[in-house]
């Protein structure tokens, strides 16, 4: 992120893609993927393996959570998370998240 981004904030939004931004971190960063994005992920996927129907908000909506707030705190861009990440971007967080994923799953990933 540059400075003169921060200088371009209006109204509480950012001047790129927050939540594109923030699934890019999720994904990249190394403890969240160890600790949070890969055993969600994985759930999703031995669900998916055993034929039960994927409850993708259950599973996937605390790892999105923990996500946006390991997101805010590391790079201190609010004071609150939902400063930034309104309900609408979580929602999006999880259908980019569990389109993409759920690709790679019945591509036989996450075994």
């Amino acid at each position: 992120m540059k400075i003169t981004e921060f200088a371009n904030m209006q109204n509480n939004k950012l001047a790129y893609d927050v939540v594109e931004d923030c699934m890019i971190f999720m994904k990249n960063d190394p403890m969240f993927y160890r600790k949070h994005y890969f055993p969600a992920i994985s759930r999703m996927a031995q669900n998916h393996r055993d034929g039960k129907k994927v409850d993708a908000s259950s599973i996937l909506m605390p790892m999105i959570e923990q996500g946006c707030n390991s997101y805010v705190k590391k790079y201190n861009i609010a004071r609150a998370v939902d400063d930034i990440f309104n309900n609408d971007d979580r929602e999006s967080l999880l259908n980019a998240i569990y389109t993409e994923e759920l690709k790679e799953i019945e591509k036989g990933e996450y075994m």
